[in-house]
């Protein structure tokens, strides 16, 4: 079995590709997704994914793989500027963190300009779209090879 790459999305993040196409893109979920598969088997690594629009079964996630994973990446959507109890989960696991969003946040509303993940992460993406993930990952496999 390969090392893994933990990818989590948060709230409304299943709605990919039908919520405000015009922040976030026509992409659906499946297809980040399978962004992710792709990009971690250039590194000879898989990805496992989760979605889930409740936080608990999030940090349920992150304690199941928090010494696990190779690396994780992820994208909390609201939980970002609101969960303390995320990032305290977070804080507790053995490999780096990748923060994506899909929009550049700091061009949004004010709420959506503090993290309570940026200063545990080891890089953080904006506005790059789906694309971001990739970059996430890339990052992730970089940061193993040290």
């Amino acid at each position: 079995m390969s090392p893994f790459i933990a990818v989590l999305n948060g709230p409304n993040l299943n709605l990919l590709g039908q919520r405000q196409p015009e922040v976030y893109g026509h992409d659906t979920l499946a297809d980040v997704e399978k962004l992710c598969a792709d990009t971690a088997e250039r590194f000879g690594l898989e990805v496992r994914c989760r979605q889930s629009n409740h936080e608990g079964e999030l940090l349920d996630v992150v304690h199941q793989w928090r010494t696990e994973a190779a690396g994780f990446v992820v994208n909390a959507g609201a939980l970002t500027h609101t969960s303390v109890a995320l990032r305290d989960a977070l804080v507790t696991i053995t490999s780096p963190l990748m923060e994506v969003h899909i929009s550049n946040v700091h061009a949004r509303e004010s709420f959506r300009h503090h993290s309570y993940l940026s200063d545990i992460a080891s890089g953080v993406i904006v506005g790059c779209g789906i694309q971001g993930y990739a970059f996430a990952i890339e990052r992730l496999a970089a940061l193993r090879e040290r």
